[in-house]
């Protein structure tokens, strides 16, 4: 009777249509508030651990289910009438979960069993899971008198719409842009798998041969900005990309500034400066400052090589087209940037694609995560049934998309199901931009999970495989980490299991498995040729590894900029509150930005990560890096040890991969490494380490 909230572990896709949206939400909403009102009537005086704290992480399960399924589709399938429907139960999903700390009878009943629990033996895990809760509801105020808590509730429902309009205006910006190049003499220089990919688009747009489309999705654009010839060409799709979320309907000016001034209200009414403390208060940074220093430090350490390469890279155009030296235009970097490094390295990364089919890279992913963790994986069969539409008599899972694929992972040595999960590789104009891992289910003690990985990689074209750059390879390796993080959690409490770790943690799992990608070791899994099965050859190997570096300290200061971007925006708000959001940027990141001729709009009216969330990683992209620390730290055991160590895998996955949230973060990274975290490998690893630098 309510799809979105059966109990089915493979959600039954084609059953969850907009209709059922309102009211099955609206079913499993008045089941959640029954089981609130359920511990609320109990005596605080006999509360207990089962009664009180178990009982409430049980009272939103079929909320939470039917509410994660809806997200999902939203992600991978938006459509007009779904959109409706999810807007319009928005309001009052963002409204309940925000009651549940401002509930004084609930909090008086969760203290209460507290007290009575502290001369009790939980156990680490279910003591943790106790201070967890207790500290998640004073950080959201239940500590606060009654008319502060309604306008903390109000703050949370308006920033759930603001910011679902938000990522909207993304998503339908970019969609709404296309060029087609009927001319093929203007695509000199494109490579001929960007061409092939290209020509499909434009027919299955319905233009007819000879034509090319492009569009803003990353398998489109980035082949177009790094080796097409024609810069004006390039320059049309820099200016419509920078324009994403800026001009007319889609435009998120307004939305951005109202976002950061609902954010910085809740802080001040929960005793906090700014945004940043009060979200960082229980990560790892501690505090804005805290993550700013981080940042700030790092800036420091790399600013004089970031400017060098520009310099570097000027002196290199200018010598090419006997022009004066002068900063480049920033739809001509990435394309003059190429040119460098194909000359310096004799790399062209466009050679790699043939040995990188997606289904062999994850066939060896699959190979190596097994070595290593002690795991199988193998994919299941499973359908593809229209919204709408009853399944064939078979009982085969149901997948939402026909590209999709669904997998299975046990413990080696036990059999035991650990989880299963969806993959979803290719962009579709429904399907929202990036990469992400998602968890669809949380298995409880002995039950599996259920989790999903998506990303918007090369397309097959014409029949053949899926080539991927080297790049993609590297996001795919980092979203499965996110998931063997998810899926192979063996914590007993499902709100500390998996990924639900500090976000300046959250990253070390998926990042770690990145380094993989560039290990001759690791490869000779998962790079091999699509027709003849050969390895990528050892000349060609060491070409690719000489060229790693390659604009490491340009890629770097992007990344801390996007950070320092943020943290300005979190921390100081009334410096930059009402101001032009382009002016804010680059008084912001002066020091960060590149020196090029053009100012580059700022990315905040696009920036989805901080502003298509209530809090998402606002005031914490700087976790990006801090992780990287932590990743590029790590892997040195792996080094050490062998990259492909069982041993050391299993290690990883024991003290890491299964913990979740049952400890803090910097306890279980001690475990793994036996000592503190150092940021010298990160340096080292990016060619910016001081003797680097020399």
């Amino acid at each position: 009777m309510h799809p979105f909230l059966a109990d089915d572990f493979h959600p039954r896709w084609s059953t969850l249509t907009a209709e059922r949206i309102v009211p099955d939400l609206r079913h499993a909403l008045g089941l959640a508030r029954e089981a609130i009102d359920a511990i609320c009537a109990q005596d605080p005086a006999s509360a207990t651990y089962e009664s009180a704290f178990l009982a409430l992480e049980k009272a939103t399960e079929i909320l939470g289910r039917g509410w994660g399924r809806l997200q999902h589709l939203d992600s991978v399938n938006d459509h007009p009438t779904q959109r409706e429907a999810l807007n319009a139960m928005l309001p009052e999903v963002s409204e309940f979960f925000s009651s549940i700390p401002l509930n004084e009878r609930l909090w008086n009943v969760l203290k209460a069993a507290a007290e009575r629990l502290e001369t009790r033996d939980l156990g680490p895990v279910r003591r943790r899971f106790v201070e967890e809760t207790l500290a998640d509801f004073r950080q959201a105020g239940a500590d606060l008198p009654d008319e502060q808590k309604q306008r903390v509730a109000a703050i949370d429902a308006e920033l759930s719409q603001l910011t679902q309009r938000y990522a909207e205006h993304v998503l339908d910006s970019t969609n709404a842009w296309e060029l087609v190049i009927t001319d093929e003499a203007r695509l000199a220089g494109l490579p001929e798998s960007a061409m092939a990919a290209a020509a499909a688009g434009a027919r299955a747009k319905g233009h007819e041969a000879p034509a090319w489309r492009f569009t803003l999705h990353a398998p489109s654009m980035i082949p177009v900005m790094q080796h097409l010839h024609d810069s004006g060409i390039r320059r049309r799709i820099w200016e419509a990309f920078t324009a994403v979320g800026s001009r007319g309907e889609h435009d998120n000016t307004e939305l951005v500034w109202k976002i950061l001034g609902l954010r910085q209200e809740k802080a001040a009414i929960l005793g906090h400066g700014h945004f940043a403390d009060l979200t960082l208060q229980r990560r790892m940074a501690k505090s804005g400052s805290g993550a700013l220093d981080f940042i700030e430090g790092l800036h420091t350490r790399v600013r004089p090589a970031f400017l060098a390469e520009h310099r570097e890279l000027q002196h290199y155009k200018a010598a090419k087209t006997g022009q004066p030296e002068a900063p480049l235009e920033p739809w001509d970097f990435a394309y003059w940037a190429e040119l460098q490094r194909k000359e310096n390295y004799d790399f062209d990364e466009e050679s790699l694609r043939p040995y990188f089919p997606v289904d062999g890279v994850m066939s060896g992913m699959f190979e190596l995560a097994s070595r290593i963790f002690g795991i199988s994986i193998r994919r299941i069969d499973a359908q593809y049934v229209p919204p709408g539409e009853a399944p064939s008599g078979n009982a085969l899972p149901e997948l939402w998309h026909p590209e999709c694929s669904l997998y299975e992972i046990h413990d080696s040595e036990s059999g035991k199901h650990m989880g299963s999960f969806h993959a979803d590789w290719h962009p579709r104009e429904p399907k929202r931009g990036g990469a992400w891992m998602n968890s669809l289910q949380t298995g409880g003690p002995g039950e599996p999970h259920l989790g999903l990985i998506c990303g918007n990689m090369s397309p097959p074209v014409d029949g053949k495989p899926a080539l991927l750059t080297h790049s993609e390879v590297e996001t795919i390796f980092h979203e499965f980490g996110h998931l063997l993080h998810g899926l192979l959690s063996e914590v007993p409490v499902k709100s500390l299991s998996g990924t639900n770790v500090p976000w300046d943690f959250v990253e070390l799992p998926s990042q770690i498995m990145e380094n993989f990608c560039w290990n001759r070791e690791a490869l000779a899994l998962f790079a091999r040729h699509h027709e003849t099965g050969e390895p990528i050859p050892e000349d060609l190997f060491n070409r690719m590894y000489a060229a790693r570096n390659y604009h490491s300290a340009c890629a770097f200061m992007r990344q801390i900029s996007f950070a320092k971007l943020d943290l300005e925006l979190h921390t100081r708000p009334d410096a930059w509150s009402g101001r032009d959001l382009d002016e804010v940027d680059r008084e912001i990141l002066a020091d960060y930005r590149a020196p090029l001729a053009t100012e580059t709009p700022s990315m905040i009216r696009r920036f989805n990560h901080l502003f298509s969330e209530p809090t998402g990683y606002a005031a914490g992209y700087y976790s990006y890096k801090w992780a990287e620390v932590l990743d590029a730290d790590a892997f040195t055991r792996f080094e050490a040890e062998g990259v492909l160590n069982p041993e050391t895998g299993r290690a990883f996955r024991a003290n890491i991969l299964s913990q979740g949230n049952s400890a803090p973060p910097d306890v279980l990274y001690q475990q793994f490494m036996g000592r503190p975290p150092s940021l010298e490998p990160l340096l080292i690893r990016s060619g910016l380490a001081e003797t680097a630098m020399v």
